[in-house]
């Protein structure tokens, strides 16, 4: 362990010279889709002089690492119905990766990205990562969005032992060896955002959500919660990604007068939910909405006044009160733009090349078998606060947090937990939960 906290500690200082490296060498605006490397922060390469027990050599050719260079993926939807939330994430971990870059790189080589479009389909999820693991022989892909598009590839990443950082809450039911969680388990977003609304507005739930799995299933364990709890769930509706007319919707909703509505819609699906939401009159004080699936990037694409007041769960906002997140908020704007927001899969995307970066200076190997391994309890001042790695299910112990949009587009968090949450995944700790993992 002595390893994994010194690289640390290092960390949080390094993101102190986040800002000025990217404004002496980054321009601002979107950042290319073509395979680059970039500039900017912490030295990876330093936590090797914590001592000898790093595991096994670097020396020799392991998966990614040619020459000087360490190749890397990043695959997500950069048009279809999820580039609106998926595009800023492949933001963040060019950000990530350019800081570590600037700072001497990973094992004292630079790290070489090779970015790839999913279009918000899941078979071509499953070409692009069969591309960048069997062709481009990446080390490791940063990837995904919807559950959807995380089981289409997760086959690929099993069969040809790939190792898939995964930013984004989800519903739970799965640990693949092949996967590294970084996002929120149920336990840490969806069964306690469900307890704080129903103890803070009432117990009468309407579910909408698209149809897809993270939907169906999130709403599986809301009702078997609502069950057991003596909630009711006055309502339950689904529609296609990227579905455009909710106004059947709306009138079930105003009809069931329910005391609040949990959204899981994805996409830019909510782009139209919310807009005829308010065209129907209905503003939060009328019906309270709570979104997992909408986030600082999706407020700003939807336009903040159709969500002011409206609450979301996640374990990160851009108002988060860290010293690691006034430096990475600053560095993002300064290399993407003033008029950029951060929001929790963004930050969950940067963490995530953090951590890898972290276990491959203690394996001493881009080997996935030994970066797993090394995975296990390395810890991360991240911008929402420290965050560990789970050696049990690979996922992550995370902060939840239910927030409230204001009317500037930003989210004021109005709960969280004390402290860091153990990830759940299969929700083992509630016996209500029982059974529901098969349903995945």
């Amino acid at each position: 362990m002595r390893r994994e906290k010194w690289y640390h500690r290092l960390a949080v200082l390094g993101m102190a010279g986040a800002l000025a490296a990217c404004l002496a060498g980054c321009s601002g605006g979107a950042m290319s889709e073509a395979a680059g490397s970039g500039n900017s922060q912490t030295s990876a390469q330093e936590a090797q002089s914590g001592g000898d027990e790093g595991g096994a050599s670097a020396e020799g050719q392991a998966a990614g690492a040619e020459g000087d260079t360490i190749k890397v993926g990043i695959l997500h939807s950069l048009s279809g119905t999820m580039a609106i939330s998926e595009t800023s994430v492949r933001d963040a971990e060019i950000l990530a990766i350019e800081e570590i870059n600037a700072a001497g790189g990973v094992l004292g080589k630079q790290i070489e990205y090779i970015v790839e479009d999913g279009a918000s389909d899941n078979a071509t999820f499953t070409e692009k990562a069969t591309k960048l693991l069997e062709n481009d022989k990446v080390a490791t892909v940063f990837g995904c969005w919807t559950s959807a598009s995380r089981k289409a590839v997760v086959p690929v990443f099993e069969n040809d032992n790939g190792l898939l950082w995964y930013p984004v809450q989800y519903e739970g039911m799965e640990s693949s060896p092949n996967v590294m969680y970084i996002g929120a388990a149920p336990n840490q977003q969806i069964v306690p955002a469900v307890d704080y609304l129903a103890e803070n507005y009432g117990t009468k739930i309407f579910l909408v959500g698209s149809d897809y799995v993270f939907p169906r299933t999130a709403n599986s364990i809301i009702k078997a919660q609502a069950e057991a709890k003596g909630y009711e769930i006055v309502g339950e509706e689904y529609t296609p990604m990227g579905h455009t007319d909710y106004t059947t919707i709306i009138n079930k909703i105003q009809a069931a007068q329910p005391d609040f509505v949990f959204n899981t819609l994805n996409g830019d699906s909510n782009v139209a939910f919310f807009k005829q939401l308010k065209d129907a009159g209905l503003s939060a004080e009328d019906v309270m909405t709570c979104s997992v699936s909408i986030a600082e990037e999706e407020v700003s694409g939807i336009g903040a006044s159709y969500l002011d007041g409206h609450l979301v769960s996640w374990n990160y906002y851009q108002t988060t009160d860290t010293p690691e997140n006034e430096k990475f908020v600053a560095a993002y704007k300064a290399r993407y733009g003033e008029d950029r927001v951060t929001d929790d899969p963004i930050e969950a995307g940067y963490d995530a090349v953090y951590l890898w970066a972290a276990a491959v200076e203690k394996a001493g190997s881009t080997d996935v078998d030994a970066v797993r391994e090394a995975a296990a309890g390395i810890s991360f001042d991240a911008p929402e606060g420290t965050i560990t790695i789970d050696g049990d299910n690979q996922h992550i112990y995370k902060t939840v947090r239910i927030g409230q949009v204001n009317s500037q587009g930003l989210i004021d968090e109005v709960w969280a937990t004390d402290e860091p949450v153990k990830p759940d995944p299969y929700l083992s700790g509630y016996d209500w939960a029982a059974g529901l993992s098969g349903q995945s």
